[in-house]
């Protein structure tokens, strides 16, 4: 099918079949050879070496998942404006202003978090 226009994808669908087959068949050969022994020390849940000494679930505090949020908003910006700087030479002064807005957005987020005291770890 030279002609049609899914060919061009035929690499990525044969790669992608090749690559769950290394995954699949790996887990089955790791099921099949490996010892299965179990022991009441090894069914025990792990904590580093140690006896686990408290609940396993416990409440996070708000600050890591405020923390977690500002990571991914300005792992986003990184994200966006990686492309931006490989092509700025050939996309004009719209595409510049345009940056310059989302920049700018982004500073009225992350001056709203460093006002509302989002940074401070305590």
């Amino acid at each position: 099918m030279p002609g049609h226009v899914l060919s061009p994808y035929l690499p990525i669908l044969v790669l992608m079949i090749i690559a769950l087959g290394f995954g699949l068949g790996s887990l089955v050969a790791g099921m099949l050879v490996r010892p299965r022994r179990p022991y009441p020390e090894k069914l025990m849940p792990y904590e580093s070496g140690n006896p686990p000494v408290d609940e396993p679930r416990y409440r996070f505090s708000v600050k890591f998942y405020i923390v977690a949020m500002l990571f991914v908003i300005f792992d986003v910006e990184a994200i966006f404006l990686y492309p931006w700087a490989v092509t700025f030479d050939k996309l004009g002064l719209y595409a510049f202003v345009e940056m310059m807005l989302f920049i700018a957005i982004l500073m009225v987020g992350y001056v709203y978090a460093w006002k509302k005291d989002a940074f401070r770890w305590e």
